[in-house]
């Protein structure tokens, strides 16, 4: 028999109506108008009158939805728009959103932090209510109960074209280099600043912007228990001092973040006898081994440096833990002489968490392979970072610094309704609660549907055959189960 072609007998017709692309703007929306976010954005953006006028809130939701969705242009977002007419049938057009976006400036801006800073404080809110409770981080097995954990973190952003702002980057690129503040508890973003390219990782006077940005957006509770962490690159002594000082009558901050090794260290860490040093342990509480040069495993260890380095001058009641590891071959060309010298490689964390207290309701967190865990975990604000990047913030759409840093803030509300739909609707769905972007698009947010209206009612159809149909319907319950908030 004669085999058939799949294209065989082929027709295409463009005949049919009430089609919807990336069905999944639904939970995007239905969570920001639920949640208040959409009218509270109309109440602080600029307003005007006549037919023509479009709501900017409305707008600049739709703009966040857009990104959400994978855009990373106005011109994108317009033309993503004509997916949805059924649903919403005035699309906003691409000028209308770069007026937006020109409307967004530090007055603005700052009106729009405080609308996301309450928002925030209902979201929080419903999470403590749900049967799972707030979500709290574990390390080493033990949950952080009642500590809410922020990380910061740079990145750079690079660029091809000329744009206000860009400069030469620290990885011998051009661009810029953002520095964000991230919720390790609920995954949102919370303070992100557009620096130029050239900015200084450790820059304290940008550090101390982010942290207050990112403090004002916290839901936190009467006397709360804050704990903050920072990689290396932005160790300084001012750093340290501020962080330090962050702590009030009202607010217990612990924080933890690298140390920049130097001579004064590396003497320090000579005088340290073998039997200090303990085995480090991974986030599950397993010993953490790696592969040594020779092919057999070798273990990570850790020591306190605090009562053999010298810290006068530096804040009170800081401490150094140090970690040891037998080098790889890709870090032998980097080995400093004392390191090649013992055949270890080392790295420092300082911290203010006291040795024999640690973190309050957490037993044994004053312990130096706690602390070293602890640390090690900040590593996971590198998945945050990417996951931005892929949610608008890898690619800024405009010459302009303050078009590029309205757009950036639109990126971080974008992110917020991300994390709050998978928060708020698929918490029981760990497969898509913790899902890379490009992933959750492509499971629910990009999910093709039709439209049709009958006795007063629509209804929106999903193919029955798609596997994560009802983790969608589900969703959506749940999504018209949420209080609503004007």
């Amino acid at each position: 028999m004669k085999a058939t072609s799949w294209d065989s007998r082929l027709v295409v017709r463009a005949d049919d109506k009430n089609l919807v692309g990336h069905a999944g703007i639904v939970l995007l929306r239905r969570v920001a108008d639920r949640v208040g976010l959409t009218a509270a954005l109309s109440a602080v953006l600029p307003q005007g009158a006549g037919p023509g006028w479009r709501d900017r809130g409305m707008a600049l939701v739709q703009l966040a939805c857009a990104i959400a969705l994978g855009v990373t242009s106005v011109l994108e977002a317009e033309q993503l728009q004509h997916h949805w007419r059924t649903l919403f049938p005035k699309p906003v057009s691409d000028s209308t959103l770069r007026r937006v976006l020109e409307a967004v400036d530090g007055p603005v801006a700052a009106r729009i932090e405080r609308v996301r800073a309450v928002t925030r404080r209902v979201v929080w809110t419903w999470l403590a209510l749900r049967p799972a409770g707030f979500p709290w981080i574990s390390v080493c097995g033990r949950e952080l109960t009642g500590w809410y954990v922020l990380d910061l973190d740079a990145t750079v952003v690079t660029c091809t074209s000329s744009k206000e702002g860009a400069a030469g980057t620290f990885k011998g690129t051009w661009g810029h280099h953002p520095l964000g503040a991230w919720v390790a508890n609920t995954r949102e973003c919370v303070a992100m600043l557009l620096r130029p390219g050239n900015a200084a990782a450790n820059d304290v006077a940008d550090h101390k912007t982010v942290l207050a940005a990112a403090l004002r957006q916290l839901a936190l509770p009467l006397w709360p228990k804050l704990l903050i962490r920072i990689d290396g690159a932005a160790f300084s002594h001012d750093v340290l001092d501020h962080l330090q000082h962050l702590t009030t009558s009202r607010r217990r901050v612990r924080w933890v973040t690298g140390w920049a090794i130097h001579t004064a260290d590396e003497a320090a860490i000579a005088l340290l006898p073998e039997e200090v040093w303990t085995a480090a342990l991974r986030q599950d509480g397993e010993i953490h081994e790696i592969k040594g040069p020779d092919g057999s495993m070798v273990s990570y260890q850790v020591a306190e440096l605090t009562g053999v380095r010298d810290l006068t001058g530096w804040p009170e009641g800081m401490r150094l833990i140090v970690r040891r590891v037998k080098p790889s071959r890709r870090d032998l060309k980097k080995l400093t002489a004392f390191e090649q010298a013992t055949s270890w490689r080392y790295q420092i964390v300082a911290t203010n968490i006291p040795a024999h207290r640690g973190l309050s309701g957490v037993p044994g967190s004053g312990q130096v392979w706690f602390v070293d865990a602890l640390y090690r975990d900040h590593a996971e604000v590198e998945d945050r970072v990417k996951a931005i990047k892929r949610v608008g913030l890898g690619l800024l759409p405009s010459k302009s610094w303050q078009i590029n840093a309205a757009w950036v803030l639109a990126a971080t509300i974008a992110a917020d309704l991300d994390a709050w739909t998978r928060l708020l609707l698929l918490h029981d769905e760990p497969e898509l609660a913790r899902a890379e972007p490009e992933t959750i698009r492509r499971k629910l947010y990009h999910l093709p549907a039709r439209l049709t209206t009958h006795a007063r009612r629509r209804t929106l159809h999903l193919d029955r055959a798609w596997s994560w149909v009802p983790t969608f319907t589900t969703a959506w319950q749940r999504a018209t189960q949420l209080p609503a908030l004007t």
